[in-house]
C-alpha cells in the first residue's frame, strides 16, 4: 500500500509533535526531525503505539546548522520522494525593538526564516521531479497582525507570508501546492519555554517595564482560553489530505479569522486603540 511520505520540522514538541503523531494514525511515514534527538521519546510516549513506530523515522536536524543540513540530504536521498514537508521547526523572540539586539533579531531569522528556505530548497527538487507535492509552512496569526513586545517574531512570519505567496506562484507549474497555516492562541510550548525575552526588557530599569508586565500579564491570564495544539494537528492532517490546496493561507482557531478581517478592514486609528485597549496599554493622545 502507498505511504505519503512526510517530514516533520520542530517534531519534538507543540503543532509538530501532534502533527506527526496524527499523520502516523492516517497511514503516512514520517521523518520526525528535531534537533535533540534525545527528545524523541515525546513523541514516543504520546504515541503509545509499537506498531506505528514502523512508519517513524527520527532525523537529527538544526536548521540553522549547515553541517546538520548536509546530512540531512541523506536522508532525502535514500527516501527518494517527498509527498508532503510541514515546516513548523521555529521559536519566538519577546522584547522591545529599542532593546532587541540585531543578534537576536538574526538569530530569530536564522530558524523562523531562512532555515524554513533551507529545508524547503532541499526537498523541492524530489517534489518537481515527481511533480506533486504539499508544503505547509506553520506561520501564525503573527504573520498578518502585529502586536507590542514580540517584533522579531512577528517580523520573521511576515516574511514568511510574503516567501510563501511568491514560492506558491514559482512552483504550481510543477504540481506543487503550497500553503500558510494561521494559529491563534494555542497551548503549545512557544509561549513558555519556546520563548526567549530580550534581556534588556527584564529589567525594572526598562522604560519599557510596565508594558512587558501587562502584556506578559495578558498572555499569562488568557491561557486558560487557548484552544488545545491537537485541533491544529488534525487541520493541518486533513489539509494536506486534499487533492488540491486552492487556498494559500489557512487561518486556524477562535477569534482568528474576525481579527484578520477587523485589521484589514477598520481604520488604522481605531485597529491601533482596540490592541492596545486589550492590553491595558494607555495610548499617548496627539
Amino acid at each position: 500500500m502507498y505511504k505519503p511520505i512526510v517530514i516533520v520540522t520542530g517534531a519534538s514538541s507543540g503543532f509538530g509533535l501532534l502533527s506527526s503523531i496524527e499523520f502516523l494514525k492516517k497511514g503516512a511515514f514520517v521523518v520526525a526531525t528535531m534537533r535533540d534527538l534525545q527528545k524523541k521519546e515525546q513523541i514516543l510516549r504520546k504515541l503509545n503505539t509499537p506498531a506505528l513506530e514502523e512508519n517513524l523515522l527520527f532525523c537529527q536536524l538544526d536548521v540553522t546548522d549547515a553541517d546538520s543540513l548536509y546530512v540531512f540530504q541523506s536522508t532525502l536521498q535514500n527516501l527518494g520522494r517527498v509527498d508532503i514537508l510541514l515546516n513548523n521547526a521555529g521559536f519566538a523572540t519577546g522584547g522591545f525593538a529599542e532593546e532587541i539586539s540585531l543578534v537576536e533579531y538574526r538569530a530569530q531569522f536564522e530558524t523562523n526564516f531562512f532555515g524554513l528556505i533551507e529545508v524547503t530548497k532541499l526537498v523541492l527538487p524530489y517534489m518537481r521531479q515527481q511533480r506533486s507535492g504539499k508544503i505547509i509552512n506553520l506561520s501564525s496569526i503573527s504573520g498578518q497582525i502585529g502586536f507590542p513586545g514580540i517584533s522579531p517574531y512577528v517580523a520573521s512570519k511576515y516574511a514568511l507570508e510574503g516567501w510563501s505567496e511568491s514560492l506558491r506562484l514559482e512552483v504550481r507549474p510543477f504540481g506543487i501546492d503550497v500553503a500558510l497555516i494561521q494559529p491563534g492562541s494555542f497551548q503549545t510550548n512557544i509561549w513558555n519555554s519556546g520563548k526567549k525575552i530580550a534581556e534588556k526588557s527584564t529589567l525594572s530599569t526598562s522604560p519599557y517595564h510596565e508594558m512587558m508586565k501587562k502584556i506578559e500579564a495578558r498572555l499569562e491570564n488568557g491561557q486558560a482560553s487557548y484552544g488545545d495544539p491537537i485541533e491544529v494537528a488534525k487541520f493541518i492532517v486533513d489539509l494536506a489530505a486534499k487533492p488540491t490546496l486552492t487556498k494559500l493561507r489557512y487561518p486556524v482557531g477562535k477569534g482568528t479569522r474576525l481579527s484578520i478581517f477587523l485589521k484589514n478592514s477598520l481604520p488604522w486609528r481605531m485597529w491601533e486603540n482596540i490592541v492596545l485597549r486589550m492590553l491595558g496599554i494607555d495610548r499617548k493622545r496627539d
